[in-house]
């Protein structure tokens, strides 16, 4: 007996992902239920931004690479102008180095911050339980009226995008469900203040106009690092008060979660945040691959496309093409299947915290990751499941703030806020950072002033790829295979895994 799972699309995530999959009865010594046995996970579109740059200025790629996500558009433009600084042979000044993390930071809390509340967190909530709220939170009230109006008139979708949602074990206390309900609205309001920290230098968000190989266009006036620092407070208390005991209280609520989605086990960062002129990043690059650390190399990365729908063999990005080819035999997804050194890679906020945990150049982040694990009585091989992907989100929050403010203290007030450049008749460059959910890459070549090829891998291209030339499962997908299932119609369980990776599929379908 098998009963299937067919999720499309998985929805709180940013793009179109199918997750389909069969399990399989587990016996009553195990507890009953079902468990997942096959698993497949399908980016359902096509878009082609890698074709559509070919031929245009190198100057138009951060702008044209910035609409691959709404999401996490800056780290688009980051990778793209690092690509074109290597072909130049450029690097930032110091105020460019600067305000390039100060546009970052922004994005990466503003994206953190809506990972946790807006499309996460109700996968434990128990919103229904407004409808019994009896307070006097203005804020609440609203939304409980809101829910009874909705409800009362009968919506397609409604109480959207509260309700409709899959049954199972979530949030029992009222209170703890009011708390987290009114952090959900007030979390807006700090998305909105993240994304005005992000255009104080970077003129617009949520596509920055500001960034340029070598820096930025923005002078860093008295007023406007006066104006950054002013929301950086707020940004920071929020994450300080409100969203890291938010986590915890979820964490302890469901210990169970540190069970499951474990995934991989190897994990890959390209480092991000340069603290120094000499390259230096305020989280490292490096590989963890079967529990051992690796130093970063960029050759050991292939992409994979048996079975995904496109027509070129298995390519380091380099030489990447984008040739699609829908009726595929044996393809089910648009999304390639990147491999590190021929293994299954996970990237993230995990994958950071973990590499530079192992890494022992950062001693730092091994003594602020062992405080935190001594004080919730976990142990770092917990980490690698549901709640520890949350748990790192949320430590790399607190991290980010607070250095963020070091960058503030050492800008140059008035001064020059990027590297002079030469656009070269033929060049090559690689851009590696890091978007908030993972490692993010961009290959350029140059020929003739105009961009000849350009590649990209992106986050999710990494954790949510189908099988590769080996068959081995996708990062998203080993997460998801073996884990229990209560009730495979009401399949919350994979709902939890899924998100907890912050999957953007507009992304990995470039």
């Amino acid at each position: 007996m098998t009963n299937s799972i067919s999720i499309s699309p998985l929805t709180r995530i940013e793009g179109h992902l199918a997750v389909h999959a069969e399990t399989e009865p587990v016996g009553d010594d195990a507890g009953g239920g079902f468990r997942v046995k096959d698993v497949r996970c399908e980016g359902e579109m096509f878009r082609g931004i890698e074709t559509i740059l070919q031929g245009r200025d190198p100057l138009d790629a951060q702008q044209i690479t910035q609409r691959i996500c709404g999401v996490c558009p800056v780290s688009h433009g980051i990778a793209s102008v690092r690509a074109q600084e290597m072909a130049y042979g450029i690097t930032p000044n110091h105020n460019g180095r600067l305000l390039q993390n100060l546009i970052l930071a922004a994005n990466y809390l503003q994206s953190h911050v809506l990972h946790f509340y807006h499309l996460a967190a109700l996968d434990f909530v128990d919103v229904t339980a407004v409808l019994k709220y009896t307070g006097g939170d203005k804020q609440l009230l609203a939304l409980k009226t809101w829910v009874e109006s909705s409800l009362a008139r009968g919506d397609v979708f409604p109480a959207a995008p509260f309700l409709p949602r899959y049954e199972g074990d979530y949030l029992g206390d009222v209170d703890v469900n009011m708390s987290l309900l009114s952090h959900y609205v007030q979390a807006l309001e700090i998305r909105k203040i993240c994304h005005e920290m992000g255009a104080v230098f970077g003129a617009r968000l949520p596509h920055t106009t500001a960034l340029v190989p070598g820096g930025c266009t923005q002078v860093p006036t008295i007023e406007r690092v006066l104006s950054y620092a002013s929301r950086l407070k707020k940004v920071t208390a929020f994450v300080r008060d409100v969203y890291l005991p938010d986590l915890l209280q979820v964490a302890g609520a469901f210990p169970e979660h540190f069970e499951i989605g474990r995934g991989s086990g190897n994990f890959l960062c390209y480092g991000v945040f340069e603290v120094n002129s000499s390259g230096k990043k305020f989280l490292e690059p490096g590989a963890l691959i079967d529990g051992t650390w690796k130093a970063l190399d960029v050759g050991e990365i292939v992409e994979h496309v048996d079975h995904s729908r496109f027509s070129q063999t298995s390519l380091h990005p380099r030489k990447g093409r984008t040739e699609p080819d829908p009726h595929k035999q044996n393809a089910y997804s648009w999304i390639k299947a990147p491999r590190y050194g021929g293994h299954v890679v996970e990237v993230g906020p995990l994958a950071r915290v973990l590499t530079n945990y192992h890494n022992p150049a950062n001693s730092w982040v091994k003594k602020e990751v062992d405080g935190v694990l001594k004080a919730t009585g976990l142990s770092a091989d917990k980490l690698p499941s549901v709640l520890g992907r949350h748990l790192a989100r949320g430590l790399e929050s607190m991290w980010l703030a607070r250095q963020t403010f070091k960058w503030l203290d050492e800008l140059e007030v008035d001064g020059p806020p990027a590297q002079s450049f030469d656009i070269p008749s033929t060049g090559t460059g690689v851009g590696l950072t890091e978007a908030p959910r993972g490692a993010l890459g961009h290959w350029l070549s140059i020929e003739d002033y105009r961009i000849g090829r350009y590649q990209c891998i992106v986050p999710t291209t990494w954790n949510c790829s189908p099988r590769d030339d080996r068959g081995q499962l996708g990062a998203v997908e080993q997460a998801i295979e073996g884990t229990p299932v209560k009730d495979p119609s009401q399949p919350i369980e994979v709902g939890r895994i899924v998100r907890s990776f912050d999957p953007c599929i507009a992304c990995a379908v470039h």
